[in-house]
């Protein structure tokens, strides 16, 4: 294993050689899969039972339920499922996108795998489930909170672009994303927000009643309690232990995504690259390999088609009514 990887010199990290020397064939990468999908042994997706007959002759499915007779295999009930990808295409895009700090452009997981850029899009927005949040867990706190927005500067807009912004600047015509972080524990909550009260509900959803809040002298946040603000516009940022430095770092690397990077994140799918910001964030303390591992386990219970993510199903029912 590598000494470390990148940004944290505790962590141990895996170099190129050393991925292709563990996940020589798509077999090896299967094993893998299996191991951190099922610890305690294989159990069926379907109904929970531990008798399964493994090694069956099936091209795709190679686990048998005894009980429910149902065939399955490691890919059954994740993001993963359908996808006629090798496992050894997956683990080499996951360790890519997982140490790549800003994010790994489709153009580019297009040239490193091999495959079409409409596939590795796709691929890239399957991962990206993979690091989604479940539910909500509350801070403790102190917590810090701010907002930013997302969208093209006005000097590098067409014409038709900037009147229908009405010729405003600012964040007239950007999507807001809010931003949370625990000071105790470096932990962030992140989330795409359509206006000012949902950007408050997302913030009140997280916080606890004794939950000290320190925000900038934004509006949105009137009416918390314990709640305390910095005034940039003053040009005060800290104030003893009151400050939003720390959730602003999150605006640093996203903005460096939007601009290096991908160079357009649309409205539609923002809150994935949200979610991948957010992900990586909360394990970068981990080795790579546990946080490809957390990466897989994640994976279960969640499905992301090529459908739903073009919106192809939207737009039928649309034509439909």
């Amino acid at each position: 294993m590598s000494l470390s990887g990148p940004g944290r010199p505790y962590r141990k990290g895996i170099s190129l050689p050393e991925l292709f020397s563990t996940f020589p064939d798509d077999a090896a990468a299967e094993r893998w899969f299996i191991e951190q999908r099922w610890p305690d042994g294989i159990c069926c997706h379907y109904c929970g039972s531990e008798r399964v007959q493994t090694g069956c002759a099936h091209k795709t499915m190679p686990f048998r339920c005894r009980d429910c007779r149902k065939r399955f295999s490691v890919r059954t009930g994740t993001v993963m499922q359908s996808s006629k990808l090798g496992y050894r295409t997956w683990i080499i895009a996951m360790y890519l996108m997982t140490t790549s700090l800003k994010g790994v452009s489709s153009m580019k997981l297009h040239r490193d795998l091999g495959i079409t850029q409409k596939t590795a899009w796709h691929l890239a927005h399957r991962i990206r489930e993979m690091l989604r949040r479940n539910g909500i867990d509350p801070f403790d706190g102190p917590v810090e909170a701010d907002e930013t927005y997302i969208g093209g500067k006005v000097k590098n807009m067409h014409e038709w672009q900037r009147r229908k912004r009405g010729g405003k600047r600012g964040s007239a015509g950007k999507v807001g994303v809010v931003g949370m972080r625990d000071q105790k524990t470096s932990k962030v909550r992140a989330a795409v927000i359509s206006s000012p009260t949902a950007m408050a509900i997302f913030v009140g959803a997280h916080l606890t009643l004794d939950t000290k809040l320190y925000t900038d002298e934004s509006s949105a946040y009137r009416g918390f309690r314990n709640h305390e603000s910095v005034s940039h516009g003053s040009g005060e940022f800290v104030r003893g232990g009151v400050t939003t430095n720390g959730v602003e770092s999150l605006w640093s690397t996203l903005k460096r995504a939007y601009v290096g990077v991908f160079h357009r994140m649309s409205p539609e799918h923002l809150h994935r690259y949200v979610a991948e910001l957010e992900g990586k964030h909360n394990a970068r303390d981990l080795d790579t390999a546990e946080q490809m591992g957390k990466m897989v386990r994640g994976a279960e219970g969640r499905r992301l088609t090529y459908e739903e993510l073009i919106g192809f199903g939207c737009r039928r029912r649309a034509r439909a009514v």
